[in-house]
């Protein structure tokens, strides 16, 4: 048997590695995604005030903070049964939709869109944001970043900071909205839509127009049907603030709509001994191994499993774009992994959309922003949607709002079975006895789990026994000289 790793994946958020393990004539026997790191966060937020939870979270990830912010706070709205103001949640979900477009632009342009605009098979020092901009330009790679750069100026008008923003609280937020900054985010916002329908564009150009790239996204090698989890409003549009979780099974009917305390009801976790994340599942399927198909528990929550648990999108814009995507792919549900990326830019014009919608909305500037806490604290659940998926907070505490538990299930721990199942399937397809296995092969079964834009740093929290130690000290060349391990 042949082993070989991807060490260290590559453009994504964390660490982890692939290995790959072919049996004598070279055809694959497994492959696994391997998660070697443990952050601990659950465990060491106990014994700590509620209120810390929004700004304590942040420090998971500095690419996802906003995301962990906003479940923080919402989860703290239900441990203290508090409903804040109208302002307030519309000042948290404006936040909210500043870093979803700076977030879902980041990932198009310089994680997932060298492997279009530069070519999968293009030298794998070619493939990142500054291959991009040789390949189309100063002009469009200034406008791209320049969309990530003012929305996170937008977010951090309204909290304080970017990375790791003050604004949400228990109860609401810390500070108003005045009307030369809503002017200021509303110009942001506008802006954003524009730049939003040229990325559009842009995929539409480098990849829907490229019989190439059009075979490989809808190839058998990137398509798993597997149930779909996305937050939805009342109408069953997506939203990523606020709303029900909804599920539906690979044919596109619903299975089940659960509210942030029902999640436990819906949503269990299997261990596997050889990674730190969880592997979640639907329990009234039950885990059944990493299949896929109606009668296996393994969901996914991503932008397009978001399209596909939804009937439409909020923003006019947006709904048209997601009418054209699927009359483009056949119908719903879309299975194709790969077309997780044009979902992504259909979400991205949403947010701009939604966050022009909120600036110019009269109760943006309100000062009615909080309502204090006044009952006693219990226990609460928030979910929002994070770029990368559903986003759980679960907290527990005693009567002084002291944390005695905390349970976070993120958007890659939720994906984490589909993304071991997408590197597999691609591998299978990839790699063949008497080929070669190189650099260009192994970059396509990344495309398998960078399509779901998986950030390790915040989902790592089971500890299946000893924790491995492993040293390795290599060469210049990149050569292992040394390695010491404790399995």
């Amino acid at each position: 048997m042949t082993k070989i790793s991807i060490d260290p994946i590559t453009r994504l958020e964390g660490h982890g590695r692939v290995d790959l393990f072919l049996d004598d004539k070279g055809a694959l026997e497994n492959a696994y995604m391997v998660i070697p790191e443990l952050r601990g966060f659950e465990k060491f937020c106990e014994g700590r005030p509620v209120e810390e939870m929004p700004r304590i979270t942040q420090r998971i990830c500095g690419v996802c903070p906003l995301a962990h912010h906003m479940a923080a706070a919402k989860a703290g709205d239900a441990v203290y049964n508090v409903d804040p103001p109208p302002t307030a949640k519309k000042i948290r979900e404006l936040m909210y939709s500043h870093f979803y477009v700076a977030d879902h632009a980041t990932h198009f342009y310089a994680l997932a869109g060298p492997d279009f605009v530069v070519g999968p098979d293009a030298p794998k020092e070619e493939r990142n944001i500054l291959g991009v901009i040789r390949k189309v330009g100063k002009e469009i790679g200034a406008t791209a970043l320049n969309l990530i750069m003012e929305n996170h100026k937008a977010a951090g008008i309204i909290g304080g900071r970017y990375i790791h923003s003050v604004n949400a609280l228990v109860g609401g937020v810390s500070k108003a909205i005045t009307e030369e900054e809503r002017e200021q985010l509303a110009e942001i916002a506008t802006k954003s839509i524009e730049t939003a329908k040229f990325t559009l564009q842009l995929f539409d150009d480098v990849v829907l127009k490229n019989q190439d790239y059009l075979d490989l996204v809808l190839s058998d090698a990137f398509t798993h049907q597997t149930y779909y989890m996305g937050m939805v409003d009342e109408n069953n549009h997506v939203n990523f603030y606020d709303g029900k979780i909804r599920v539906v099974d690979p044919e596109g009917a619903e299975f089940v709509k659960y509210s942030p305390n029902e999640y436990l009801d819906v949503v269990a976790e299997h261990v596997e001994p050889w990674t730190y994340l969880k592997f979640p599942f639907l329990k009234e399927i039950g885990w059944k191994g990493f299949k896929d198909g109606k009668d296996s528990g393994v969901y996914r929550a991503t932008p397009l499993s978001r399209l596909n648990a939804a009937d439409g999108m909020a923003t006019p814009l947006a709904q048209a774009e997601y009418e054209r995507f699927y009359e483009t792919l056949g119908g719903k549900p879309v299975h194709q992994t790969l077309a997780t990326h044009w979902a992504r830019l259909i979400e991205l014009l949403y947010a701009a959309e939604r966050a022009l919608e909120l600036a110019e909305d009269p109760e943006i500037t309100g000062t009615d922003i909080r309502t204090l806490p006044t009952e006693t604290p219990t226990e609460g659940v928030g979910i929002v949607e994070a770029p990368r998926g559903t986003l759980t907070h679960h907290y527990t505490t005693d009567e002084r709002g002291i944390l005695t538990k905390v349970n976070l299930i993120v958007g890659t721990t939720n994906n984490y079975a589909a993304i071991d199942m997408s590197i597999k399937k691609a591998a299978e397809a990839l790699i063949k006895p008497g080929v070669k296995v190189d650099d260009p092969i192994l970059n396509q079964i990344e495309m398998a789990f960078r399509a779901y834009d998986p950030c390790f740093g915040c989902a790592t929290h089971a500890l299946p026994g000893q924790q491995p130690f492993q040293v390795r000290v290599f060469n210049h060349d990149r050569e292992i000289v040394q390695e010491v391990m404790r399995e």
